[in-house]
């Protein structure tokens, strides 16, 4: 992980991050905007559906770069008493209004397209148009690289979206200029089929935006590689012997925080686990941009022969079921004939019905023994 993301949460750099964005959307909006315009006149005075459509696809893309802003610079407020955590899903809820447009346009260009198919107009097509959409596409290849570079520095996966999308209207913007071409060549009008296919691929973006947003809104599944640092991290340290129930809360762009269960042995003082913890919360901050919230502890039997054999016992008769994905935090007291353990749990069996079967078996092979077994969900990669 780039070793600048320590910084993530610092005023100055999301200052930073938030500049980047505005500036970039700026220019953004400024080459739609003239994009927009002079298709939008070539295509009235070309009689070209495919080259208007074209242009609003430019224009959502300025329209898109606005709300891009205005989502930006909300998220930025700083935290209050009403939102601690403060407000960056609202980048969220910025991006699903874009789906929304982008989705809104596909689907009223389907509408427009269809109607011409029904009833054909022939284009008129001059070399000043078709030069004029030729340099479109070089522009919007240009504008795409540079959003799209300008999103990875800046850690905005809208701005990045954004350079891909652009990068993509210079396909479809080809597309048009290839429809011109064989119309010029050939007199065959394939204008309103052009637009179509731009509108499908118009409305597929928007659903994949909007698909893509609500997973970010619902929470998804924790990346994998900054699960496997951070447990990396934590596994680095003395005495620890695992990191697991590893859960890391978005709330927003670059704002993480976690929760997280370290297994220590039974040995460990109070005030020896309170100075390893707060390592721990310094050490994943500084390191990935992650704030430790929460740091619970499992103890682990450290001088107890029978409590070994006891664990072993069990974890075979835990794991011989294909949703027990793991058992983790086992501690046995061999004199008080007790004993806890976590397990994870997969999705396809409930929660209930699997603590029913462990319960059960390891009760029968534990008759005399008091049992704790904690459920956990599958929230990261093990």
């Amino acid at each position: 992980m780039d070793p600048e993301k320590k910084d993530n949460l610092t005023p100055e750099t999301l200052e930073s991050r938030d500049r980047i964005i505005v500036r970039t959307s700026v220019i953004g909006i400024l080459a739609n905007v003239f994009l927009a315009a002079f298709k939008a006149v070539i295509g009235l005075l070309s009689n070209s559906i495919a080259v208007v459509l074209d242009a609003v696809n430019n224009l959502s893309d300025a329209l898109s770069s606005v709300i891009t802003i205005v989502g930006t610079k909300l998220a930025g407020k700083r935290p209050d008493k009403k939102h601690p955590l403060g407000y960056g899903r609202i980048e969220y809820l910025s991006a699903m209004i874009v789906s929304a447009i982008v989705l809104y346009a596909g689907i009223t260009s389907l509408v427009e397209s269809i109607k011409k198919i029904i009833h054909p107009e022939t284009p008129d097509y001059s070399r000043v148009s078709l030069i004029i959409i030729a340099a479109a596409v070089i522009v919007k290849i240009i504008l795409g690289r540079f959003v799209k570079a300008r999103g990875e520095k800046a850690g905005s996966q809208a701005l990045v979206a954004s350079g891909k999308d652009a990068t993509f209207d210079a396909v479809l913007s080809v597309s048009v200029l290839a429809s011109a071409v064989i119309f010029l060549a050939t007199g065959v009008s394939i204008e309103a089929f052009v637009g179509a296919v731009i509108a499908v691929i118009i409305i597929k973006s928007g659903i994949e935006m909007m698909i893509e947003t609500l997973n970010d809104i619902l929470g998804q599944r924790a990346d994998a590689d900054i699960v496997r640092e951070i447990r990396g991290i934590l596994t680095e340290l003395p005495e620890v012997r695992g990191a697991y129930d590893l859960i890391i809360y978005n709330f927003g762009p670059n704002r993480d925080y976690a929760s997280v269960h370290l297994e220590l042995p039974d040995t460990m003082t109070a005030e020896e686990i309170d100075r390893l913890t707060r390592s721990a919360q310094i050490e994943v901050f500084q390191r990935t941009g992650v704030i430790l919230t929460g740091v619970s502890v499992y103890s682990y039997n450290t001088s107890n022969d029978e409590a070994a054999l006891v664990r072993e016992s069990v974890r075979n008769a835990v794991m011989a079921h294909d949703w027990a994905l793991q058992m983790h935090g086992f501690y046995a007291d061999a004199e008080a004939k007790t004993m806890r353990f976590d397990v994870v749990i997969g999705f396809e069996i409930g929660t209930k019905e699997a603590l029913a079967q462990l319960y059960a078996e390891v009760g029968a092979l534990y008759p005399d023994w008091q049992i704790m077994i904690v459920p956990d969900v599958d929230v990261a990669d093990l």
